[in-house]
């Protein structure tokens, strides 16, 4: 077994891109880094490494533990890599999830009923820290 694989090769294997040309074109966008640096795809990396992958709008982390270049089940994944992703980055996640209609991508073209009625839902929403509060403004007339 090698101790040093391509990183586009490992991306995929490790099921972090569903092919390797996508992994490789990451690594070409920037997406991909290693301790600050951008990496190209025919970088080579051995156990131990922690690679970052960005995939707006989370940056996902990941230990090296096996540099393998061929796909293995996925089950197997865990004695691959080791995710190593900070919880404030599965927050920013969650947010995004939350917000929804922020990142919509331009051009998709108009919202559909669902996402319609998503987005009146949201806007609806009282929070929880209003829901006590009285929003009667006006005055007493009795002053």
């Amino acid at each position: 077994m090698n101790n040093e694989a391509r990183i586009d090769k490992w991306l995929w294997a490790a099921r972090i891109f569903k092919t390797r040309s996508i992994a490789a074109a990451a690594c070409k966008k920037g997406q991909v880094s290693m301790g600050g640096a951008q990496l190209k795809a025919s970088r080579m990396i051995k156990a131990g490494d922690v690679v970052n992958v960005r995939k707006p709008p989370v940056t996902y982390s990941f230990r090296v533990l096996q540099p393998i270049e061929r796909r293995v089940g996925a089950k197997l994944i865990p004695e691959i890599l080791e995710n190593v992703t900070t919880p404030d980055q599965y927050e920013l996640l969650e947010m995004s999830k939350i917000s929804g209609f922020v990142g919509r991508a331009k051009g998709t073209g108009r919202p559909t009923k669902k996402d319609r009625r998503s987005l009146d839902d949201f806007r609806d929403e009282v929070p929880e820290f209003f829901a006590d509060f009285d929003f009667d403004l006006e005055e007493d007339e009795e002053s």
